[in-house]
């Protein structure tokens, strides 16, 4: 976090705005949304608890660099319209990294995953941003 802290709602407006009609790619593309836990989400259980999601529920825990490292290297016959997402998904990584500590991805459920790119704002706040990917 080398930048001044943003409060929770500026970086929250920031995130929107860089994830602006941006579609994460699965088997059914989904949007990127700004999102604020309603709880302490250092975990699978504490992210359980925060959203209300029973405790049997499955949540798998992955690194932002492997959730967006699919769409940050577009193939070498890509147009411009690819690099040009690929550098917007770059861009809301850093945002992330840049303001937020212990980044961390939870994908839960199965086939219809429900995932959510969380860290730590200095105000204690776990917020970031949530999508859907299809996987069947």
């Amino acid at each position: 976090m080398q930048a001044e802290p943003a409060s929770p709602e500026a970086l929250l407006a920031s995130l929107a705005e860089a994830a602006q009609n941006l579609l994460f790619p699965s088997e059914s593309d989904h949007p990127l949304e700004p999102f604020r836990s309603r709880g302490d989400a250092s975990s699978p259980a504490g992210l359980r608890a925060a959203e209300g999601l029973d405790a049997e529920t499955p949540v798998e825990v992955t690194t932002p660099g492997d959730f967006f490292a699919p769409v940050l290297e577009p193939p070498e016959d890509a147009g411009e319209a690819a690099l040009a997402e690929a550098e917007r998904y770059r861009r809301l990584a850093e945002l992330l990294e840049r303001h937020l500590t212990d980044v961390r991805v939870y994908r839960v459920g199965r086939v219809a995953i429900d995932v959510y790119i969380l860290g730590r704002h200095p105000s204690g706040a776990w917020l970031g941003l949530r999508t859907k990917v299809v996987e069947t």
